[in-house]
């Protein structure tokens, strides 16, 4: 039909720049990482002080944790209805009403407020653990892992400098008026603030949940083949090729076009062994990595260490979280997620038996030993994250995404909770030989899918 004289053509809808996009998400988790740290790191210290008894300060990672895991479903929710940016600026804009909060709390005296100022802290990490996700949707075909490790690897620079500054943040706390231990929260609160901004007005990402691999009807990612081309993408391995689909489907046999909710993915999903191998790599590394990283300060102090010295170690920690994660990132492209999530258990393993040997005053052990929990979790994390987001359907994936770090987070929270009992009653040995115990149901999955019948078939 000829076009009307003087009408317009219109102009076809503009693709977010992919590389823009993450280049922003990874300045933001730069920010995020400094508003994590600097908060976190000597939270249990001061909630052991507010409350006055040392087995409380397990509560205040807990309850940083249960707020994490409380968002996590609302923040994919709103990732699929208004976007990631909005999901990660709200996220963000919590955080820092959380700061404020604790800050109040300490500043009267009311322990319990501290409590409901860490929960809300905790949407902080629940926004720059969904930006992990964010990271693949804006990679190309077979850099999703590396993306991802990316965005995380921002967050090294943040997150060590963070702890380290717990001395300078509490001197500018004292110079404020503020009690001993709150200063650094002033920090995270702006860190935070800044965060928001940012992603509220300068992130544009494609849609929540699609890969580049889904362009042009590749999608059902996890239908597909590898990386959902048949070329597979770089380094793609059959290791991380689905054997089959999880797909949704409603009574009379079709797919419906609407998104599922993150309960019923998650049911879903663990009833295929990749992706409940993915989902336990994420929650098992989380809970070990939180139950024996939060009562590392406590059982620190209690050995006369100094402050600087804690900062240090969890720094070192940190550097073991992300610094290597671009590593992680290559490895899961080259040789797949199955393996580097092994690895990354085998590190675990290695991190508590030296944390259950080591002494509480011996500096080069306990360093050791919380940097490799950190360099297991970031292969658990990276593996997991990439194995979860290309092993499902693609109408699956975010609410899966949120369905899983809700897990993870409320395994991790009650880790944290029982981890200063733990260490009341059976030293830091205790705390770390409960981790192995955690590490039991990863071990078991992963046997199952490298000896199952779907290991078989590929075999065969």
């Amino acid at each position: 039909m000829p076009r009307p004289a003087g009408a317009r053509t219109p102009r076809p809808a503009r693709e977010p720049r992919r590389g823009l996009a993450l280049g922003i998400l990874i300045v933001n988790q730069l920010l995020a990482g400094v508003g994590v740290a600097s908060g976190m790191a000597l939270a249990a210290i001061l909630v052991a002080d507010l409350t006055g008894v040392v087995a409380m300060g397990g509560l205040a990672q807990s309850s940083s944790v249960l707020g994490a895991a409380i968002v996590a479903i609302p923040l994919a929710k709103l990732a699929v209805r208004s976007g990631r940016h909005v999901a990660l600026a709200v996220g963000y804009a919590l955080a820092v009403v959380g700061a404020l909060l604790v800050i109040a709390a300490a500043t009267s005296g009311w322990a319990p407020l501290v409590f409901l100022g860490l929960a809300a802290f905790g949407a902080g990490s629940a926004a720059g653990l969904q930006a992990r996700f964010a990271a693949t949707e804006v990679a190309s075909p077979g850099f999703e892992a590396r993306s991802m490790s990316l965005v995380l690897w921002a967050t090294t620079i943040g997150s060590v400098a963070g702890p380290l500054l717990s001395e300078s943040g509490d001197r500018v706390g004292t110079a404020l008026g503020l009690p001993h231990l709150v200063g650094p929260f002033v920090f995270s609160a702006f860190a935070f603030a800044v965060s928001t901004i940012l992603v509220a007005t300068l992130l544009r990402i494609p849609r929540a949940g699609v890969l580049a691999t889904d362009a042009g009807g590749a999608g059902a990612a996890a239908a597909d083949g590898p990386r959902g081309g048949g070329d597979a993408g770089a380094g793609a391995t059959a290791d991380d090729a689905p054997v089959e689909a999880v797909d949704v489907v409603d009574a009379t046999g079709a797919a419906p076009a609407a998104s599922v909710g993150s309960l019923m993915a998650l049911r879903l999903a663990v009833k295929q062994p990749r992706a409940l191998f993915a989902i336990l790599a994420i929650v098992c590394s989380h809970t070990v990595m939180v139950g024996v990283m939060v009562m590392t300060p406590v059982h620190m102090t209690e050995h006369g260490l100094s402050l600087s010295l804690v900062g240090l170690v969890i720094s070192i920690h940190i550097l073991g979280m992300y610094g290597a994660s671009p590593v992680m990132g290559w490895l899961v492209d080259r040789i797949g997620s199955v393996r580097v999530i092994l690895m990354g258990a085998a590190i675990l393993v290695l991190a508590a038996v030296i944390g259950i040997l080591a002494p509480g005053d011996d500096m080069l052990l306990v360093s050791l030993a919380l940097g490799l929990l950190g360099l297991g979790w970031s292969a658990g994390m990276i593996g997991g994250s990439t194995l979860v987001t290309t092993s499902v359907d693609a109408r699956l994936r975010v609410p899966l995404q949120g369905a899983t770090d809700a897990s993870m987070n409320l395994a991790a929270a009650v880790s944290a909770a029982l981890s200063g009992v733990v260490l009341g009653a059976f030293g830091f040995a205790g705390v770390n030989a409960v981790a192995l115990l955690v590490l039991v149901p990863l071990a078991v999955a992963g046997l199952r899918l490298m000896v199952g019948p779907e290991r078989r078939r590929r075999v065969a």
